[in-house]
């Protein structure tokens, strides 16, 4: 299969071009830039120049695929509205242009947001939030499309991450503490990228139109846990925040380091047959390379 990817130069992309390749697809990457594309072409991908904004070169790299998997996003933690929009229009367009095929469509969300008192499953429906990808993928889905949702946990971990720990990890040096909210037993679930990558080429060749699937390798790690590991390895004090000090401390990230996020994968695991197999997010930070050791 020729497998058009968005997102493809980036940290879970770069992990779903290797899982494509090594299963015998073909992939056509999305690149903004030279460097980018250079970056695919030395892993083996095609690169197809464009960008999220630029909805006539995603319809023809969907064109010119047998299927697609869209990772891009705009990770504007401060607009979340247009950033939805505009992740909206991309899923738009390449379902355009795989509309009266039966080509797979595989599109990204998360798992944050539901807020739910229990593990959220796949058969629940989309949290109300401002990144409107999963209504899209599904509305596709409505018209007769191929189209799929892998929910991915919110931490998505391994060597080269920047995302949510790296960033309390940089907090905690900043502030001379690691600090969780509360009693810190709100959890996250977490992910390793091979993992997730595996997910994505399993929606692909598998997915049934309409189906969410999770990104989860387990229910979710206690942010005091989180928090714990992060301490010690800096060799900072392990403190709890109210809050109201969340604010100051966390600085953007307080309105996530309190939330209650479990998640259950046990209907993707048995849909699709997936069985994560690398190591967990406490045992990822372990090794340290989180921490430049």
């Amino acid at each position: 299969m020729r497998v058009f990817v968005t997102g493809a130069s980036g940290f879970i992309g770069s992990a779903v071009v290797q899982e494509l390749l090594g299963a015998g697809h073909q992939v056509l990457g999305l690149a903004r830039s030279e460097e980018s594309a250079q970056a695919l072409r030395a892993a083996g991908a095609e690169a197809h120049m464009g960008s999220l904004d630029d909805l006539d070169s995603l319809r023809r790299g969907a064109a010119a695929a047998d299927g697609v998997i869209h990772l891009a996003y705009n990770h504007n933690f401060v607009e979340y509205e247009a950033a939805g929009q505009t992740d909206r229009h991309a899923i738009e367009a390449l379902g355009g242009a795989l509309a009266g095929s039966d080509r797979p469509l595989v599109v990204t969300a998360g798992l944050a947001g539901f807020n739910l008192g229990r593990p959220v499953t796949e058969d629940d429906g989309p949290a109300e939030s401002p990144r409107m990808s999963e209504d899209a993928a599904l509305a596709l889905a409505a018209q007769g499309m191929r189209a799929s949702v892998v929910r991915l946990a919110p931490s998505v971990h391994d060597r080269g991450d920047h995302g949510f720990v790296p960033t309390l990890i940089n907090i905690a040096r900043e502030k001379g503490v690691a600090a969780y909210m509360g009693d810190g037993r709100n959890r996250w679930p977490a992910v390793h990228r091979l993992d997730a990558a595996r997910l994505f080429r399993l929606a692909l060749e598998q997915g049934t139109a309409g189906a969410r699937y999770h990104g989860a390798a387990d229910d979710g790690t206690p942010m005091h846990d989180i928090a714990a590991v992060i301490g010690r390895h800096l060799h900072l004090p392990v403190v709890s925040k109210t809050p109201e000090e969340a604010a100051d401390h966390f600085g953007w990230m307080a309105r996530f380091v309190g939330l209650d996020m479990p998640a259950s994968s046990a209907l993707t695991q048995q849909r699709l047959g997936w069985q994560p197999t690398q190591p967990d997010l406490l045992a990822d930070l372990e090794q340290g390379d989180y921490f430049g050791k």
